[in-house]
């Protein structure tokens, strides 16, 4: 080979060599290197998110007194009604408590409410997920159902020291049970493919006959509680189209996700308390 083909094919010939040694590395080592890459970037990540904060915290005592005054009345009636919240919220818990005992019904699983701050987001075609500033230090497992005020978030993917990933319900590797809210037939959720800047959606199959929706009359899909992951009542979408399958023995359709699941600064993840 003259010497300028083969200078010109030496990048070509490393990426090969490098490509064919990481391929006969074993399993063990890989695993081992990609946990030290994130447990070695991790605190990058986390002291950004630290910087963050306190550049918030700055902005916001730049503000006037004025500002700060109406602020502060904001705050009061938000906590006005959040008071009156938390007391129905506890007649609620005391009535559902009564009901099960007088139905006998099992009580839901129960869970920690961890609240962990959002470090960094990934929504190229690859990856859907988000990265908290909560880990191992805090007791996260992996496969634990993280939430929000709007529904579900995701579930944990990957737990190291001091973060966690969560993968998102956009992503499509996330497959759960669902109900249309109001029904009791299960119909599969699975994340759909989201490009980089369009609204998250998902796909559902296996849709009963006697469910329609469509954009003007969207279905509320909830979880169905099957599979023990998540609660069951917590919001997953809404439902804007179904049509037939190829099989003609159900529907498929698309659920439209919380517009919110990019912007999340704040998420709450259900540690169980009983692990099985």
């Amino acid at each position: 080979m003259p010497p300028k083909r083969l200078d010109q094919a030496r990048p070509f010939l490393t990426l090969i060599v490098v490509i064919l040694g990481w391929l006969i590395v074993p399993v063990m080592v890989k695993t081992f290197a990609r946990a030290s890459f994130f447990e070695l970037q991790a605190p990058i990540s986390v002291a950004a998110s630290y910087a963050r904060d306190l550049q918030d915290y700055w902005t916001l005592r730049l503000h006037s007194n004025d500002e700060l005054i109406e602020a502060g009345r904001d705050l009061a009636r938000l906590n006005a009604t959040y008071e009156e919240s938390v007391q129905q919220n506890t007649n609620l818990e005391a009535e559902i408590s009564r009901l099960e005992d007088l139905l006998k019904l099992p009580p839901y699983a129960n869970y920690r409410s961890e609240y962990a701050r959002v470090v960094r987001r990934d929504f190229s075609g690859w990856w859907q997920r988000l990265v908290i500033r909560k880990g191992k230090n805090y007791g996260i497992p992996v496969g634990a159902p993280v939430i929000f005020s709007g529904g579900v978030v995701g579930r944990v993917s990957e737990v190291y020291a001091y973060t966690a990933d969560v993968e998102l319900i956009s992503s499509p590797g996330v497959r759960l049970a669902g109900v249309i809210e109001g029904e009791t037939q299960p119909i599969s959720f699975q994340g759909g493919i989201n490009a980089t800047f369009d609204p998250p959606k998902g796909v559902i199959e296996f849709v009963p006959l006697n469910v329609f929706a469509s954009a003007m009359m969207p279905k509320k899909l909830v979880t169905s509680g099957l599979g023990g992951v998540f609660p069951p009542g917590l919001s997953l979408g809404t439902v804007t189209k179904v049509e037939p399958s190829a099989d003609g023995l159900f529907k498929s359709g698309e659920v439209q996700l919380d517009p919110r699941l990019s912007s999340l600064t704040e998420v709450t993840v259900l540690v169980p308390l009983n692990p099985e």
